[in-house]
């Protein structure tokens, strides 16, 4: 992994990990799925526009137009969706905190359901994780989390691993701003639905709501999602997950230092405990991989 890879990965994990922040701030003064569906048709507006004026097409194969369908109705609709209706009432470090937990659950369900083979690193890595999540969880609900909105966080991470699945299939090809823009419309489409049949127009307007809702728009919601499909095509899915063990710190350390959410002993130890979990699972993928690449080349 080069130090360009390693950058881009840093850079995705803290805009990733700030989007539970600016979230908080925009849900407790619009209502969560018709803020996002704007935010979805601002993005996708500008990542196509932005593809079009590079002389990029929407022409996509069939692996691409699947590949962009999912990844925009699981991760745009469905886990943000969840995630901004849950973060009226959960904080923005704990939401962040159950969100870093993905790869996690793509493992385990590699491992229980498929039949996949897990070294021994990878398996005390899921260990790890599920004992700091039980650590937090145990901590929190016993402090008055909200237990419906724990639940939305926790269905909003089956759907972002569904998404992370997909992101093989939308990247490849070519034309990545513009299959960028095409699933954040897919979820503009999704969550625009949900918004008029759910929701009123009931804005507080004020300025840390405008501000979180640009930078939500562009940073997490445009640039967050390009430097991932860059860094998925040029490191591969497997290697590139490695850096969500960087989502915990993150995302509690901004919570803390923008909304004043506190973070004791307990929520630290459980924290460091995930990250270590993420960081072995992934490494253990790595490891797995390239011996095999080893392999083959050898026979």
């Amino acid at each position: 992994m080069d130090i360009r890879a390693i950058g881009m990965g840093v850079l995705f994990a803290v805009m990733w990990a700030s989007a539970f922040t600016s979230a908080r701030m925009i849900v407790a003064d619009a209502p969560p799925i018709t803020a996002l569906a704007i935010r979805f048709w601002i993005s996708g507006g500008i990542g196509v526009g932005l593809a079009l004026a590079l002389g990029q097409t929407a022409r996509l194969d069939r692996l691409q137009w699947r590949g962009t369908v999912i990844f925009g109705l699981c991760q745009n609709a469905l886990y943000l969706g969840l995630n901004f209706v849950a973060m009226q009432t959960v904080q923005a470090s704990l939401a962040a905190i159950i969100a870093s937990t993905m790869p996690l659950v793509v493992a385990f369900s590699g491992w229980a359901l498929m039949g996949e083979k897990t070294r021994p690193l990878g398996l005390a890595g899921l260990v790890a994780g599920v004992a700091g999540v039980a650590l937090i969880m145990g901590s929190r609900l016993s402090g008055g989390a909200d237990l419906y909105g724990v639940t939305l966080c926790i269905a909003g991470v089956v759907a972002l691993a569904i998404a992370t699945l997909s992101v093989r299939g939308a990247s490849s090809g070519g034309n990545l701003l513009m299959i960028v823009g095409l699933q954040m419309l897919v979820g503009a489409a999704v969550l625009s639905v949900f918004a008029v049949l759910f929701e009123t127009w009931d804005v507080t307007w004020s300025v840390q709501m405008i501000a979180a809702f640009i930078y939500t728009t562009l940073v997490p919601g445009l640039a967050a999602t390009v430097v991932w499909f860059m860094l998925v095509n040029r490191i591969g899915a497997v290697r590139a997950a490695t850096f969500h063990f960087l989502t915990p710190p993150f995302g509690v350390g901004i919570a803390a230092l923008l909304l004043g959410e506190s973070m004791g002993m307990i929520d630290a130890v459980g924290v460091a405990i995930i990250a270590l979990g993420i960081l072995a699972v992934q490494m253990s993928k790595v490891e797995a991989k390239a011996k095999s690449g080893c392999e083959v080349s050898a026979s």
